[in-house]
C-alpha cells in the first residue's frame, strides 16, 4: 500500500465484505460498482475462473477492478466448507447464475442461514428464481421484454442498442437491492432478475398502455413520443440530438433558428409531421458541431451525435488507470472521497494465505 492510498478517506461502504459469485457482465458489474464505493469485494471463481476471461484482459478489467479472486470449488465438500466460512465473515452474497445453479450450490438464504442469520443473499438471475433456467442473455432479454420492438427505425428491423443495457441495469438494481437489505439489519433473500428491470425502465410506455390503451410504436430518428421536437435530425454535416421538453426551450430555440411554430406542446404535438419538417428544414443549414455550440449557451438541450472515441477524447476526465488498466471511473462522485481503482486479480491470487 502506497502513502497516497493510505492517507485517502475511507469509502462509505469501507468494511463491508461482499462475496460474488457469478460470469460475465450484470453481477461483475454490480459488485465493481459496490468495490468502487470501498466495499471489499471476493469474486469466488471455479477452478476455470470466470468464463469472461476467455473473452479477453480488457473485458474482464472492465467489470472486476479492485476485487480480490479465489478459487472454490463448490461441487466438493471441501469447497462448501470454505465457502460456508467465508459466508461467515461477509454482509452479502451476490449471484449470477441460472435458477438451478444457485440451488444446487447452496446460494440462497434459506441455505446459507447456518452459517450467518445476517447474510443477505442477492439472486440475479434471467428471469425471476421460480422461473426456470431459459437462456437470458442480455439480448434476449431486450428482445423479450418489448425493448426491440421500440427501438430503430419504424421502417426497417427491430433494433439494439450497441452495449448491453439489460445487464447493466439489472447490475444496478442488485447492487441497490443489496444495500438497501443491509441497511435494513436483516439477513435475507433479495431477487433480481433482467426481465423485471428491463419492464420497469420501460415506465411511462408501460404506463401508457396500461391505462391509456396507447400501445408503444417505434417513431423515426428515436423521436420522444410526448415531446416535439426531441429526436436526431440530420444537420449539414453530422447528426444532432435535440431535446425540447419545455415551451420555454422552444421558443428560444426558434429565434435562434429564426423558425415559426406552433408555441405549446400540445400544439406541437398534435402537428408533429409539420414541426419536424419546419426543424429539419432549419437545422440542415449548419452543422451538428455549430449547433450545438449555438444552441447549448442559450440552455437548450442539445448535442452533436459523437463516436465513443470522440466522447473519450472530449472527457479525458473519466477515465482512470486500474492497474495497467484504462478504464472509465465509478459514475458516483461523493465529496472528500476517490476511489482507490485497483488492477483486476488475477485467477486465484488471493487464495489461501493471500485472502
Amino acid at each position: 500500500m502506497t502513502e497516497s492510498t493510505r492517507s485517502r478517506p475511507a469509502g462509505p461502504l469501507a468494511g463491508i465484505r461482499i462475496l460474488e459469485i457469478g460470469h460475465m457482465l450484470a453481477g461483475p458489474y454490480a459488485t465493481m460498482m459496490l468495490a468502487d464505493l470501498g466495499a471489499e469485494v471476493i469474486k469466488i471463481e471455479p477452478p476455470g475462473g470466470d468464463i469472461s476471461r476467455q473473452v479477453g484482459d480488457s473485458y474482464f478489467a472492465s467489470l472486476n477492478r479492485g476485487k480480490r479472486s479465489i478459487c472454490v470449488d463448490l461441487t466438493s465438500e471441501t469447497g462448501q466448507r470454505e465457502f460456508g466460512e467465508l459466508i461467515s465473515g461477509s454482509h452479502a452474497l451476490l449471484a449470477n447464475l441460472k435458477p438451478s445453479a444457485i440451488r444446487r450450490y447452496g446460494l440462497t438464504y434459506e441455505a446459507l442461514r447456518v452459517w450467518n442469520e445476517r447474510i443477505v443473499c442477492v439472486a440475479l438471475t434471467g428471469f425471476g428464481l421460480e422461473a426456470g433456467d431459459d437462456p437470458a442473455f442480455d439480448y434476449v432479454i431486450q428482445a423479450t421484454t418489448g425493448v426491440a420492438a421500440l427501438t430503430g427505425d419504424p421502417l426497417g428491423p427491430p433494433t439494439l442498442p450497441g452495449y448491453s443495457a439489460a445487464d447493466n441495469s439489472a447490475g444496478l438494481t442488485a447492487a441497490l437491492g443489496l444495500l438497501a437489505q443491509i441497511v435494513s439489519g436483516r439477513g435475507g433473500q433479495v431477487e433480481v432478475s433482467l426481465r423485471d428491470v428491463m419492464l420497469s425502465q420501460l415506465n411511462y410506455r408501460a404506463s401508457a398502455y396500461l391505462n391509456d390503451g396507447i400501445e408503444p410504436q417505434r417513431l423515426p430518428m428515436g423521436a420522444h413520443s410526448y415531446y416535439v421536437p426531441a429526436q436526431l435530425f440530420s444537420t449539414a454535416d453530422g447528426f444532432l440530438a435535440l431535446f425540447i421538453t419545455h415551451d420555454k426551450f422552444w421558443k428560444i430555440f426558434a429565434a435562434e433558428a429564426n423558425i415559426a411554430g406552433p408555441e405549446t406542446m400540445t400544439e406541437r404535438a398534435a402537428r408533429r409531421d409539420e414541426v419536424l419538417t419546419l426543424v429539419g428544414s432549419a437545422l440542415a443549414t449548419d452543422t451538428a458541431a455549430n449547433w450545438e455550440s449555438r444552441l447549448r449557451p442559450l440552455g437548450v438541450p442539445v448535442a452533436a451525435v459523437r463516436t465513443l472515441p470522440e466522447a473519450l477524447t472530449a472527457n479525458p476526465e473519466v477515465i482512470v488507470a486500474a492497474g495497467a488498466f484504462r478504464l472509465i471511473r465509478s459514475p458516483i462522485r461523493i465529496d472528500g472521497y476517490e476511489p482507490d481503482y485497483g488492477a483486476p486479480p488475477r485467477l486465484d491470487e488471493h487464495g489461501g494465505a493471500n485472502l
